[in-house]
């Protein structure tokens, strides 16, 4: 099987990757550590957690259904609170747990009068909405008059804490369900939380968007396996000849399948754990980032003719060096913001000032790819290295296709979260992350079919001057012994003014470097 067999099963494959569809969502296990609760409005908040939960349809009663499990959650208020009720007290304090799926969110809270909204009923809202003074306003749903789904707990005497009893919540309805702790007693300001809930579906643990990734990445690994073992058969048969760039490929290509089944085992341990250790997925990260530094030295490297028009990148290693330094510790602090420790469908958003230079640094690659590919294409045809010159064109053409594409799909993505504020389409969340591997590996399947190892990869590489004019070599080799000496001595002038051109182009190219 040669490689460009390879880049027709690599692309089906990665159509598969794209089109994948899981119909369980998965979900995770929340645990609190004495998390604080924030005044928002009248009442204290605290957020339990966010899931894309699908219900299975199966028997309620069965151990395999959709939940949501409350385990030893525990409400610690501070001393003065306590100290200011008797002992003998009954209720001296309510705290409400409120779980409802994201299309009934505006049954939560309400306004009088056309006000500013309020979670907690005030006694204008009482008269209004017929809710009680001091706790949640609730509204029925109209698919189910039990949700949104309340559990109440309360205070005693003058205990620091109270625990709400275990409860375990059956999941009848597929859909983004969001978990809240409210209270409404200004009493308790300074209340803090302990225990854990467990989200869960039949499939495991991982959470609504991130449950297709799982076999997405299976796919990527196959993928990536495919191409590891074409081109490195391609490798060894030819390694005579191999270049200096396809050592780098092979390194890409290696990184690239490691990092995809790095996610699959990150995401499995996940799935059956209900935890992400922040050790095992820094670690992920960290393959990952690297593997997206090197591939973009590489396409760098090939831009500026590395191996082909010259022999090394000279005074610009450094630079390229730098670069690629500071691009990988910008990327793998925005990567570390968005997945380790990460668990909600909905929280996981990098910080602005974490994106901004991850975007930045692309835009200046890019910008400093298309620069220097320029500067290639004027040398090659310059030289009339046409073999070469129809290698860096139709590398021209994939780097600029991909640059389109990525721009069309930063405007999608942009516009999907705008549209999506509350994340109702988690279901199809995944493709956004899942684009850029599949771009990433379509580049590296086409810069693999143009640079794969042969017995003529020599032809492609840096030997000087005399023998990079390809076309009179191979009139060369079919002129008749009579005309040999005339040809020669034509391709001695042409070397010669050749040479003459490439040293004052270097010379003035050092100058810029």
């Amino acid at each position: 099987m040669d490689l460009r067999r390879l880049a027709v099963l690599a692309a089906a494959l990665a159509a598969l990757a794209g089109g994948w569809w899981v119909r369980g969502a998965e979900a995770s296990i929340h645990t609190y550590d004495r998390e604080p609760f924030r005044e928002v409005g009248n009442a204290f908040l605290l957020s339990g957690g966010s899931e894309g939960i699908v219900a299975d349809g199966a028997d309620l009663a069965a151990p395999g259904s959709s939940f949501i499990k409350f385990v030893n959650v525990t409400f610690w208020r501070t001393p003065e609170a306590a100290e200011s009720h008797a002992k003998m007290a009954h209720s001296t304090g309510l705290v409400q747990a409120i779980l409802f799926e994201a299309a009934d969110r505006d049954n939560i809270g309400g306004s009088a009068y056309g006000g500013q909204r309020s979670i907690c009923c005030t006694p204008d809202l009482a008269k209004l909405e017929g809710c009680k003074q001091g706790e949640v306003i609730r509204r029925p749903s109209s698919d189910d008059p039990d949700w949104p789904y309340v559990l109440d707990t309360h205070f005693s005497a003058n205990h620091l804490s109270v625990k709400l009893e275990d409860d375990q919540v059956r999941v009848t309805k597929t859909g983004m369900y969001n978990l809240f702790f409210i209270s409404c007693d200004p009493k308790l300001r300074g209340l803090t939380m302990s225990g854990k809930t467990i989200w869960r579906n039949p499939g495991g643990y991982l959470p609504g968007r991130m449950a297709p990734l799982m076999k997405f990445y299976v796919l990527m690994s196959l993928a990536y396996l495919l191409v590891m073992i074409v081109w490195f058969s391609q490798y060894i048969r030819f390694w005579r000849d191999i270049l200096p760039i396809q050592n780098w490929i092979t390194l890409v290509i290696a990184l690239g399948l490691f990092e995809m089944t790095l996610w699959y085992f990150e995401y499995l341990n996940f799935n059956s754990s209900g935890v992400r250790p922040v050790g095992i997925t820094t670690w992920v990260v960290t393959v990952g980032a690297i593997r997206k530094t090197v591939s973009r030295l590489l396409i760098l490297s090939i831009s500026m003719g590395y191996g082909v028009v010259r022999p090394t990148l000279g005074g610009l290693t450094s630079k390229v060096l730098l670069l690629g330094l500071t691009y990988f510790l910008a990327s793998e602090m925005l990567d570390i913001a968005e997945n380790v420790g990460t668990i909600n469908d909905i929280s996981g958003k990098a910080r602005l000032f974490l994106v901004l230079p991850d975007a930045f640094l692309d835009a200046f690659l890019i910008l400093w790819i298309f620069t220097s590919l320029s500067r290639t294409l004027e040398k090659l045809q310059a030289r009339r290295s046409s073999v070469k010159l129809d290698i860096y064109r139709k590398f021209t053409n994939a780097l600029a296709i991909s640059v389109i594409a990525s721009v069309a799909w930063i405007g999608y993505e942009v516009y999907f979260k705008a549209t999506d504020p509350f994340s109702e389409r988690w279901q199809s969340a995944w493709v956004i992350t899942a684009f850029w591997d599949v771009l990433a590996f379509v580049l590296l399947v086409v810069i693999c079919y143009l640079w794969a190892p042969s017995q003529s990869s020599q032809r492609y590489a840096y030997s000087g001057e005399a023998a990079d004019d390809d076309d009179e070599e191979a009139q060369s080799l079919t002129k008749g012994d009579g005309e040999v000496g005339m040809v020669k001595i034509d391709k001695d002038r042409n070397v010669g003014a050749s040479n003459a051109f490439s040293l004052e182009d270097e010379a003035e190219e050092d100058k810029r470097e």
